[in-house]
């Protein structure tokens, strides 16, 4: 049965989603599988009081993007285009968020994802996904939560639930905290630079002045929303405002990761994905998976902390 079109700033016909709580040790997740499988809140307790590590959940908007973590699949970032060719056919996506001129993220965080187990520490959440707003794509999707010893991890899982081969994607959109004395080092070879929009130009070795995140740099200055190439999949952030580090580690090693930092807001997102913004249209679709049906693509990343 096809699953109902949703716009993303209305992704619940609640007045607020059920969150759903996990503890263990000096952690506390909240999840909300119901708006788009996503994170509320990730906290650290420290002294007397929770801090948050990742930027808590906006309960007055229901916009999607104020969450503080969500899954992107079967594909991440946008397709130019209306669509992608593929296998001698064209398959057409349309625009899924206003403003947006383009598809972006996927379908997964406009939908609903239901409960499949939850325990004290972890939570898997399940969504089954036919052809969402007419988008090509059938496919079943897990999330597994787990809060192990100073740490978070989550597993993405998309399986091909169709009856034809297509390129899929994976990612994750957490946001982080910042503030002037915030420190990011991730190491990569190069970024894709970018034109008026976000849609990749050219990839460039050499990085722009402040966009140089290979020792530890600040997270404040001009706006940034450039996928980067060649990360080893591990950065790290120290907070001295708060006394926090945190490190953020994925298995993947197709060398992807997206740098959103919005100058002036006090926060920024570090996205591990699988694959640069707009693969379905450059040169053999760099980092995109051609599942067949029944076949599937994991992405595990893992979120630690410490304090300073």
């Amino acid at each position: 049965m096809p699953s109902r079109a949703t716009n993303a700033t209305r992704a619940s016909s609640r007045a607020l989603p059920e969150i759903h709580i996990l503890q263990s040790g000096r952690q506390r997740l909240h999840v909300m599988p119901e708006l788009g499988g996503s994170v509320a809140a990730w906290d650290w307790h420290k002294g007397d009081q929770w801090l948050p590590l990742f930027r808590p959940w906006d309960a007055r908007s229901r916009d999607l993007y104020t969450t503080a973590c969500f899954p992107l699949l079967p594909w991440s970032n946008r397709i130019t285009e209306g669509g992608f060719p593929f296998g001698g056919k064209q398959y057409a996506i349309k625009p899924n968020r206003t403003g947006e001129p383009y598809p972006i993220h996927g379908d997964s965080w406009l939908q609903a994802w239901s409960v499949a187990a939850h325990a004290q520490d972890r939570m898997t959440l399940e969504l089954d996904s036919t052809c969402f707003d007419g988008n090509p794509y059938a496919y079943r999707a897990r999330q597994l939560f787990t809060l192990r010893e100073n740490a978070l991890e989550i597993e993405l899982r998309v399986t091909n639930a169709g009856d034809a081969t297509l390129p899929f994607g994976l990612g994750l959109h957490p946001y982080f905290l910042s503030d002037a004395r915030t420190r990011l080092q991730f190491r990569s070879r190069g970024v894709w630079m970018s034109g008026a929009d976000p849609i990749p130009t050219g990839f460039t070795r050499k990085l722009p002045p402040s966009w140089d995140y290979n020792r530890p740099a600040a997270v404040d200055g001009p706006l940034i929303d450039n996928c980067y190439e060649g990360w080893d999949g591990l950065a790290m952030i120290e907070d001295p405002s708060r006394g926090l580090r945190l490190q953020m580690h994925t298995q993947d090693r197709s060398g992807y990761t997206l740098l959103y930092r919005p100058p002036g807001l006090g926060y920024f997102c570090l996205e591990p994905i699988t694959h640069p913004i707009d693969a379905f249209h450059m040169p053999n679709r760099p980092g995109l998976i051609d599942l067949a049906p029944g076949e599937d693509m994991v992405l595990l990343t893992r979120f630690s902390v410490c304090d300073l």
